[in-house]
């Protein structure tokens, strides 16, 4: 049984209104755990390489059957056109009852249609005349790897307001990361520059260390020894698992009123029914 260090009524208040992260092939998975999920729950469909839209329209249906809540990701580069994209929206809306929604760039070096980044495609307007109510955007506490400190406080602040000014509520989802200090210190700078949005923070699910690893590596998350030795992994011990225990701990130990609305948004590298069982041990 996983025992907490910290104020048990703070680490329960925190889990509430927890999202997770689910891809079109886990949907079994889904369907498993569900009963055990929250009504309601959000439920984040990444945009993936070769996922095809209706897989994804399939997915975000299920979801919804499922008594939980999709949350489609739109990613910027990897859109063809703004024609699919508002069919792809309606879809959604009419098939899914999707009202929130989450943008981001993408990976893709050249984009495959007019969108290099995620504030062109939400200029377009698509997502307020299709109904959309929540608009989720991304956050990266340990820096953007592409762009300087100052130009990436720029671009969320810039971003956040023009969603506002659409008439949707802007929310950010953060990249996940290991070290509650950092996330901590930056939702700090966040709500100094006056951004008052809820925040989604990146937990990642338990899983194997060579897991945890090889992830952070592809999202360029920090992962030092010394953060990594915090955290509950040793390098050492690859084949062994470690769980966001001490991480959540910290983070219910540490977040005040100057941190704002915060809820946390899990990644299960490990697999839906491991992140399950360990917030069902952890509460």
């Amino acid at each position: 049984m996983t025992t907490s260090l910290t104020d048990p009524q703070a680490s329960v208040a925190l889990l509430r209104g927890y999202s997770l992260e689910i891809t079109a092939k886990e949907l079994s998975a889904a369907h498993d755990i569900a009963a055990a999920l929250p009504p309601s729950t959000l439920m984040m469909v990444p945009h993936l390489a070769k996922i095809p839209d209706q897989s994804r329209l399939a997915a975000a249906c299920a979801i919804r059957q499922l008594g939980l809540s999709p949350v489609p990701h739109f990613s910027a580069r990897r859109i063809a056109s703004e024609e699919n994209c508002a069919h792809f929206l309606a879809q959604l809306v009419a098939e899914a009852g999707v009202d929130h929604c989450f943008v981001v760039a993408g990976d893709p070096a050249v984009p495959a249609g007019p969108f290099a980044n995620s504030a062109t495609l939400i200029g377009t307007g698509l997502f307020e005349r299709a109904g959309i109510k929540v608009l989720g955007v991304a956050g990266y506490p340990e820096g953007h790897k592409h762009m300087a400190p100052a130009e990436a406080w720029h671009v969320l602040e810039a971003k956040c307001r023009d969603i506002a000014a659409r008439g949707m509520q802007p929310e950010i989802v953060t990249q996940f990361c290991f070290d509650a200090p950092t996330i901590l210190s930056w939702l700090v700078a966040l709500r100094t520059r006056g951004i008052d949005c809820p925040v989604r923070l990146g937990i990642p699910g338990p899983a194997t260390i060579a897991s945890l690893l090889r992830f952070a590596a592809s999202c360029g998350v920090g992962a030092s020894a010394s953060v990594l030795a915090h955290y509950g992994i040793s390098a050492s011990k690859l084949l062994s698992s470690a769980g966001p225990n001490r991480l959540v701990d910290d983070l219910a130990e540490g977040l005040g009123d100057a941190h704002g609305r915060v809820s946390l948004h899990f990644h299960p590298f490990g697999g839906l029914a491991r992140l399950i069982n360990w917030l069902e041990q952890y509460r």
